[in-house]
């Protein structure tokens, strides 16, 4: 059950294994912040889980991934235990939530789903909203365990332009993938990895609800481009969001997983020396 629709959260917001995260990020450019927007209007009793606070601040490439010990600390701040059932969301109905997930998924815990059409669902649906400061959450015990095995790095990106042993597929929107539109951090450049592809993560998700669209039309899509279950595929985007929503919608075809390349664009972009003089 790694997707679940707003009635079926809406009928279980009683249950207390369940833990419901607004995992809401921005884009740089949008001007917006999730901490902020959660405050505003939230689905009752969630907890703000920050993306941007939950990578590795020291590194140059937005959204790596913390240690086990830095991610047990900081989840346990927020009143997660590894027993938990966990529900994400976001406030654009599939975005971050999708690399909330993966995270989890990730560092090893084992119930996990996504909201399917997050917060846009919800209130599409008339469903009940909270506003204002949260309640006061208790520590709790966290222990992770993050496996490396669907991350792939920026040496595996570059060796692969020549030995062409996977796909790699770039889940931003076209103008960013062909050049011609800038990107949201202005110290890049916009582009694309050689042998890349693009299908960029708008068409995978309904525009209305928020929700992704029918598994045969998600079908669809992969097949015009070439890619069912026995491709080699790895997902990538900006810095590693939107290659997580992607990567679930082929899960979601395929029944396999996916992998990600981390780093993404940005990492590919600073490493090339692609930068914004």
């Amino acid at each position: 059950m790694s997707l679940v629709d707003t009635q079926w959260l809406y009928t279980s917001l009683n249950n207390k294994d369940l833990k419901i995260l607004d995992c809401s990020w921005y884009l740089p450019n949008l001007g917006k912040n999730g901490k902020e927007e959660y405050i505003k209007e939230r689905i009752p009793d969630s907890i703000y889980f920050d993306i941007d606070k939950f990578s590795d601040i020291d590194c140059p490439y937005p959204h790596t991934l913390l240690s086990n010990e830095k991610f047990s600390e900081k989840l346990g701040k927020l009143g997660v235990q590894n027993n938990n059932h966990l529900i994400v969301y976001d406030a654009f109905g599939i975005f971050s939530s999708s690399r909330a997930w993966w995270m989890f998924k990730s560092y090893g815990h084992k119930k996990v789903s996504i909201l399917d059409g997050g917060l846009k669902k919800w209130k599409l649906d008339k469903l009940p909203i909270e506003k204002g400061n949260p309640k006061i959450i208790s520590p709790t015990f966290y222990k992770a365990n993050l496996t490396r095995e669907n991350i792939v790095s920026y040496d595996d990106v570059k060796k692969n332009i020549t030995k062409q042993k996977f796909v790699l597929v770039d889940a931003r929107p076209s103008g960013r993938f062909d050049g011609t539109s800038p990107e949201p951090r202005k110290e890049i450049k916009s582009g694309s990895i050689p042998n890349s592809i693009n299908i960029p993560y708008t068409d995978l998700v309904d525009q209305v609800t928020g929700c992704y669209k029918k598994k045969e039309e998600l079908q669809r899509i992969f097949t015009k481009n070439k890619i069912d279950e026995k491709t080699n595929v790895v997902f990538s985007c900006g810095s590693g969001v939107t290659a997580c929503l992607i990567g679930k919608a082929y899960e979601i075809v395929t029944n396999k997983e996916f992998k990600i390349f981390d780093g993404s664009w940005t990492e590919w972009a600073i490493r090339e020396g692609l930068i914004n003089k």
